[in-house]
């Protein structure tokens, strides 16, 4: 039963170690070297969810203390990392959907102030004051 824990041990701390180093990449603003997208990262995370299915939470009471007390220790700083991914990647989800958002908008505006005569006035324009005169003579 120790060798189960410490390779689940050991791939916490690899998994823990890639989602560090892709908040790293994330922040520089640099997502193309996120290490958690690459097939080796996924096939790791595949292992380490068939490792935590097989190991029986009875049998970790038996373990060495020191050995649990690792576990838990690695565990808990993966989830504090994985939290932070998840809002990392929600933060830059949100900026980019918002700069998106801004040049649509943009481009909107653009478009209309060169479509005077479109079907909606452009905001742009002011209307004139009084009201129109028609003159027959043109």
């Amino acid at each position: 039963m120790s060798a189960k824990l410490e390779r689940l041990i050991a791939l916490t701390e690899r998994l823990t170690e890639a989602l560090t180093a892709d908040i790293a990449a994330l922040e520089k603003g640099r997502a193309q070297e996120m290490r958690s997208i690459a097939p080796e990262m996924q096939q790791l995370t595949v292992l380490y969810n068939r490792e935590a299915a097989g190991i029986d939470p009875a049998s970790t009471r038996a373990a060495p203390p020191a050995l649990r007390a690792q576990l838990t220790d690695a565990t808990k700083r993966f989830r504090e990392t994985l939290a932070l991914h998840g809002r990392v990647l929600t933060r830059m989800r949100n900026a980019s959907e918002g700069l998106i958002r801004a040049i649509v908008t943009d481009v909107e505006k653009t478009r209309n102030l060169s479509r005077p005569y479109s079907r909606t006035a452009p905001t742009a324009y002011a209307r004139p004051a009084g009201a129109m005169i028609y003159n027959s003579v043109v």
